[in-house]
């Protein structure tokens, strides 16, 4: 059985809605951006300036200072470095599905982990979120699509040194635009019970 799955995703393509159906399933703990405001609560960080700072680089990362210094590091160096930790918590415990911030390369090195990304056709996705971005046409939400998806896959780069949704850091790469939602959701179980 494995104690930790991570969901990497898309923007629209399924990915939370499926791991917190399979926390459900699986009697788990499901984490997705409460990581974020936990990892605030323990570091004295305003919640404001972590939701600002969310998935984003570095402009102006200062490479003259000490690496080591983490108090003089930017606020978003900070900030991963206060996720990585609690994501590491999270994952010691074992029984928890944690979508995005990047804990699949975090917790690379535990045993009894499910590894996944979860991606999905553009046109898909755009049309899966028509119906939860009600107000918006669909050129921006397809602007929206890809905006998240470059933040993201910058965000990993820069922080794991790995590349966002290149099959070499997963277990598995699901299509939910061929598979549909729920039959991504009954092969991550089957994996996950093994």
């Amino acid at each position: 059985m494995k104690k930790i799955i991570t969901i990497s995703r898309e923007f629209g393509a399924g990915g939370g809605e499926i791991g917190k159906a399979v926390a459900k399933r699986l009697n788990y703990e499901y984490y997705d951006k409460e990581i974020i405001l936990q990892a605030a609560r323990s570091s004295n960080v305003d919640v404001e300036s972590i939701i600002k700072w969310d998935e984003r680089v570095p402009v102006n990362f200062g490479f003259a200072q000490s690496l080591f210094d983490f108090y003089n590091k930017p606020l978003n160096e900070k900030l991963f470095e206060i996720q990585r930790k609690v994501i590491m918590e999270i994952g010691e415990k074992g029984r928890c599905v944690i979508v995005g911030r990047n804990a699949n390369t975090i917790l690379k090195e535990f045993d009894n982990g499910l590894h996944v990304f979860v991606h999905a056709d553009p046109y898909w996705r755009m049309q899966r979120m028509k119906g939860k971005m009600q107000d918006a046409t669909e050129a921006k939400i397809s602007e929206e699509i890809r905006i998240i998806d470059k933040t993201r896959r910058k965000y990993c780069s820069y922080y794991t040194n790995t590349e966002f949704g290149f099959a070499d850091y997963y277990d598995i790469c699901l299509d939910t635009s061929t598979l549909g939602i729920e039959t991504c959701e009954e092969i991550i179980l089957n994996l996950a019970r093994e």
